[in-house]
């Protein structure tokens, strides 16, 4: 009964290892992408075939990727829809538009838009992202452009009023390219109101080597239509065909492998694990010092923090200075306060990190205690003792 009982169990772990680790799964299929982008990718026409997509497989996924209430975007941590979805829902039901396709989920999507949108605004309490008063308006004023029938409530039409204002007031106070901390506002290309007459020649001015507007999909998409510039539908089909997908399937593995070791199954699946961490190793190692990309920050230091956990966990030796860089980003640190709530994950995990440091090593103490940051661990860490022993690891040398 023993042995029948074992048998099964390994058959069970055979077949889920066939399932995980395949040679030759897609992994990337499951990062959900970016439906705001995605929609804007969309809206562009075949130069072959204007009367089509350029991007036929963008607009089949908006309309395989709809939520049950009717929204595109991501759900937050209470299973609520995320301040995004705003913007993200009217796009869609544009690009949808513009193609004449997907009636019901148009039609879902605006029934979205009026029954929650008051809640989710009114619940930012007047701070609204700054990203989010930047292109919620300007989603409104493409739909209703498009002839949808944006209509709010009263209290609804307060709150949007609102969020126009302090597009207004953003719009008057900063200048296409400043030099702040955060996006400048040309990387919103698509969102900027007909009032600042952006010609062809300031647009590919400000083109970035690799063809994009400050590396933001939806920019780049409106610079493109705009310019037809072959830079820019480069950058675009490039992103089609999964640009940077390496570094995400090793995301999703070192993810994997976190799991298993959270359930305590990692025993049957040393070797997969092994392969996957000396992988990581590798790459950490002959990873150079990149090109900040804003929109990236809160996957990079969830990556960042997770690697360094996960290695040192495994006996690799690694420095802690390729931990805490991001402290040493003043602008990087402004960044993550004022956009603190994509950076939660993030730093729950640069905080887990810090448990595997070793006497003397003062750089790991100092995302536990720094104060750009505190206020963020104590959202995202549970109340929890936070007095630990420090880890004595055996390092692999290589």
């Amino acid at each position: 009964m023993v042995m029948e009982a074992k048998s099964c169990i390994h058959e069970l772990i055979k077949t889920i290892k066939e399932e995980m680790f395949p040679s030759s799964v897609d992994i990337y299929n499951l990062i959900s992408p970016s439906a705001y982008d995605t929609a804007w990718l969309i809206m562009i026409p075949d130069p072959q075939r204007p009367d089509r997509p350029m991007f036929q497989d963008c607009l089949n996924w908006i309309l395989s990727n709809q939520n049950d209430q009717g929204f595109w975007g991501d759900y937050n941590n209470h299973d609520a829809p995320r301040i995004d979805c705003l913007p993200a829902t009217l796009a869609c039901v544009v690009a949808l538009c513009r193609w004449n396709v997907g009636i019901n989920n148009v039609h879902r999507g605006m029934t979205f838009i009026h029954a929650n949108g008051e809640k989710l605004i009114t619940e930012l309490r007047d701070h609204y992202p700054r990203w989010f008063a930047i292109i919620f308006p300007a989603m409104v004023e493409l739909a209703r452009a498009t002839q949808l029938e944006v209509i709010f409530d009263d209290g609804l039409e307060r709150v949007v009023e609102d969020v126009f204002s302090e597009r207004q007031r953003i719009l008057e106070t900063e200048g296409l390219v400043d030099q702040l901390t955060y996006l400048p506002l040309m990387s919103y290309l698509e969102a900027l109101p007909p009032s600042y007459d952006i010609n062809e020649e300031l647009i590919l001015k400000h083109l970035s080597e690799d063809g994009s507007i400050f590396q933001s999909p939806s920019a780049t998409a409106f610079a493109f239509m705009a310019t037809g510039d072959e830079r820019c539908k480069l950058y675009l089909e490039s992103l089609v065909r999964r640009c940077g997908k390496q570094g995400i399937e090793e995301l999703i593995k070192l993810c994997i492998v976190n799991q298993l070791e959270h359930m305590g199954l990692a025993e049957y699946y040393l070797e997969e694990i092994e392969d996957i961490l000396a992988h990581a190793y590798r790459s950490y190692m002959d990873e150079g010092p990149q090109d900040m990309v804003v929109k990236a920050l809160p996957i990079q230091i969830y990556k960042d923090s997770l690697v360094f956990r996960l290695l040192r966990m495994h006996g690799y030796m690694l420095l802690p200075g390729r931990l805490c860089w991001f402290l040493n980003r003043e602008d990087v640190l402004v960044h993550i306060e004022e956009n603190y709530e994509y950076f939660l994950d993030a730093m729950f995990n640069v905080y887990k990190a810090t448990d595997v440091m070793f006497l003397g090593e003062n750089e790991l103490e100092e995302p536990r205690i720094d104060g750009h940051i505190a206020s963020l661990l104590s959202l995202s860490i549970p109340q929890q003792n936070t007095d630990r022993s420090m880890m004595k690891l055996e390092f692999k040398q290589y």
